[in-house]
């Protein structure tokens, strides 16, 4: 049951991570149309920049609880990396509940009056002539905070499960890093 409640969690955060990866099409797309435009065809639009603001801004919000459900985010763990796992399991338990749930809550309850009051006044882009709606966009800051405090509330179950057991629960696989399948590569190929 707990096992399911974490997975369901964490499988939430990676399919909207993925989903919300097509941003960088989106991003690279208009970059390089932008750049075609004004520097070949000297005809720059008033659009693309909105875009790739939004489509950047979207991107960082909605990989948070990605990164988190993979483990990924940055970890300063000089010492932590050598405590047992039931002792690095409670130091992340305490970290969540003084450090992460606070800014979380944070981000979902301003980023909800930010989101209400921008869908309220139907807010545009000042930052170009084409005055882009820019509220659809707002709106992902609570989602954001939202999801994370999901995820927040899986790793705290994830914890409490390596403070008992002494073990960490692996997580759901998704994309690796090169240089990691390359060292797992070599450790399986017998030496000469």
């Amino acid at each position: 049951m707990i096992t399911k409640f974490v997975y369901t969690i964490e499988g939430l955060s990676l399919w909207v991570g993925r989903a919300f990866g097509w941003c960088i099409l989106i991003l690279t797309l208009s970059v390089s149309y932008e750049v075609f435009v004004r520097y070949v065809l000297n005809a720059p639009t008033v659009w693309a920049f909105d875009i790739m603001v939004q489509m950047y801004g979207a991107l960082f919000l909605m990989a948070g609880p990605y990164a988190l459900a993979q483990d990924a985010h940055v970890r300063g763990d000089v010492m932590y990396r050598l405590f047992p796992v039931r002792w690095q399991a409670r130091v992340d338990f305490l970290l969540y509940l003084v450090f992460f749930f606070p800014g979380m809550l944070a981000l979902f309850w301003y980023g909800w009056e930010i989101a209400q009051d921008s869908w309220r006044y139907k807010e545009v882009s000042w930052n170009s002539p084409a005055r882009i709606q820019v509220y659809f966009f707002k709106t992902l800051i609570p989602v954001a905070g939202f999801l994370l405090l999901l995820q927040g509330l899986a790793e705290l179950v994830r914890c409490w499960r390596a403070m008992k057991s002494g073990e960490w629960m692996p997580r759901l696989a998704d994309v690796r890093e090169t240089e990691d399948l390359l060292m797992e590569d070599t450790s399986h190929t017998p030496n000469p």
